[in-house]
């Protein structure tokens, strides 16, 4: 019987320090929710027939979420979070079957509460090119995602960056 790996962390970006700073800079953490992320996640979960929808920001140790939907927990370790994964990569993770990949298989979030199978996460790029989390899908089952469903989320993405970063979005 093969051995598989444990659960894999998301490998720390090597521009942590200025994307710390960066995130620390909004003055958002651990702020109360606003309609205006709520907005955003409310539709994408409706958008994207899913029972979770969040925009997660990765700190240093935990990742935060200013707007969630499907969720109770305002925030996990960063060391179980897919949207780590996405800041790293630096482009939209896609997991369409947690259970076929590695890095979740063994996840907290994918054996227990939530039962997360599905994952669709956008990185939130600032203007000044650091990126601090993410505008994520999530369900409890198995999925397909098309070229027109990254769009969608890509275009949900920039909503939720302009508010992030004073209106615009970075290129």
């Amino acid at each position: 019987m093969p051995i598989l790996p444990g659960m894999i962390s998301a490998p720390i970006p090597p521009d942590e320090p200025e994307r710390l700073q960066a995130l620390r800079a909004l003055l958002i953490l651990d702020t109360p929710p606003e309609e205006r992320f709520d907005r955003i996640v409310q539709f994408a979960a409706e958008e994207f027939d899913v029972p979770m929808a969040l925009v997660s920001l990765v700190d240093s140790e935990r990742q935060w979420f200013k707007a969630r939907v499907g969720l109770q927990a305002c925030e996990t370790g960063r060391d179980v979070s897919f949207c780590a994964h996405a800041v790293h990569a630096g482009e939209l993770l896609l997991v369409e079957n947690a259970l076929d990949d590695l890095r979740f298989v063994d996840n907290p979030l994918v054996t227990g509460d939530p039962h997360i199978r599905f994952y669709a996460g956008a990185p939130l790029r600032l203007r000044s090119g650091a990126v601090v989390g993410t505008l994520c899908v999530l369900d409890t089952r198995a999925r397909r995602f098309d070229a027109v469903d990254r769009s969608i989320l890509e275009s949900l993405r920039d909503l939720a960056v302009a508010e992030l970063d004073g209106g615009e979005v970075a290129a």
